[in-house]
Order: C-alpha cells, then structure tokens, then sequence
C-alpha cells in the first residue's frame, strides 16, 4: 500500500514537471522603467506577478550593483575566480549546458541588452575572453535579440531585457542533473576553489 502511494506522488510530480512555465519579464536597471515578472503554470492556474525593483529604491539598486561588481573584480585579482574558466573541458561544458538550456526554452520576443565592467581592463579583458564567444553564439538565436558590451574602464553594470520565455520544467532538470554529474564540472570548481 505505502509502496502504491509513494508511486503514485512520484507520477503525479512528473506530470506536473512535464506542464510548462511561462514567464512574461520586463528588467531594467534603469531608475524610469518599471521592472517586473509574471509566471505562468499550470495553463494560468496559478500565477504569480512580482515587481522587482521599486522606483523608489532604484538609485540604491544601482549602487549596490556597483559595488557588488567592484566586489567582484578584487575578489577576482585576490582569488583568481576566474581560473576555472581557463579549464576548457570546464569551459566547454558551461557552453554546452547554456547553449543546451537556450535550446530548451521557447522564446518570444526576447531583447537583452547588457553592459558590464569590472573596473579594471585586465580582468575586463578575462571576463569578455568568456562572454565574447557566447555573444557570438546568441547572435544567430532566432525569436531574440542579444547585445552584449564590455566596458574597459569603469566598474558598470547595465541590463535591459524584455520578452516571454516558455520552459518545461523537467526538461530543465534533466540538463542541470548532467551538468551536476559531469566530471569537468566538478573539477572547474575545485579549480576555482583552489584559486590556481
């Protein structure tokens, strides 16, 4: 009996990963543009619509991304976060899985827009050595459109994105379990955990 009932959860958690989420967005960092997301999941049964920044928090925000990226940039020069990067199989395999991810997700008037510094034109540089080749995958994404800047000089951090995104939930599940159990994966972290 307990055997029959712990089967039949299991089935009914699978049937309910199979039905997809929508997500209408609407992000900016930009202080005169309100920012939002709403889910939608089990065909509009449930749904949840959420503002992500207050317009009146938005100067704070910006700051605090600021610093959150100056953070990151001495964190990079002291830590070398960006070691496990120059793994390629590590490398390769965080491609695949975002290029996989992509793939999976239906899309529907997406534009994306981002502009980011670290502060420092050398560790600007070791960041846009990874985003450079994604920008050049997401160019060819129909359905989206993508851009993509590095800003050499100045610790920035600019985002703008719009669009419907359309995902299946087990599908998303079934990457991110291959990405956990890849041995490149795990061996790029202790890389970065290292700092060598």
């Amino acid at each position: 009996m307990l055997i029959e009932v712990v089967a039949s959860l299991l089935i009914l958690v699978v049937v309910l990963l199979t039905i997809p989420v929508t997500a209408t967005f609407q992000v900016s960092t930009q202080k005169d543009v309100q920012s939002y997301v709403d889910l939608r999941w089990l065909f509009g049964l449930a749904r949840l619509r959420r503002a992500l920044f207050q317009s009146e928090d938005n100067d704070r925000d910006g700051e605090e991304v600021t610093q959150n990226i100056g953070t990151f940039a001495r964190l990079t020069r002291k830590k070398n976060l960006l070691a496990a990067m120059r793994k390629r199989a590590f490398r390769r395999r965080i491609l695949r899985f975002i290029a996989d991810s992509w793939r999976a997700i239906q899309k529907r008037n997406v534009n994306l827009r981002l502009r980011i510094g670290l502060g420092d034109p050398a560790d600007t540089g070791q960041l846009w050595a990874i985003v450079g080749p994604l920008t050049g995958m997401l160019a060819n994404v129909h359905a989206a459109s993508f851009e993509i800047e590095p800003d050499f000089f100045d610790t920035t951090f600019e985002f703008d994105g719009s669009g419907a995104i359309r995902l299946f939930p087990i599908q998303m599940i079934y990457l991110t379990v291959g990405l956990l159990l890849s041995p490149a994966f795990w061996q790029g972290l202790k890389q970065l955990k290292s700092g060598r």
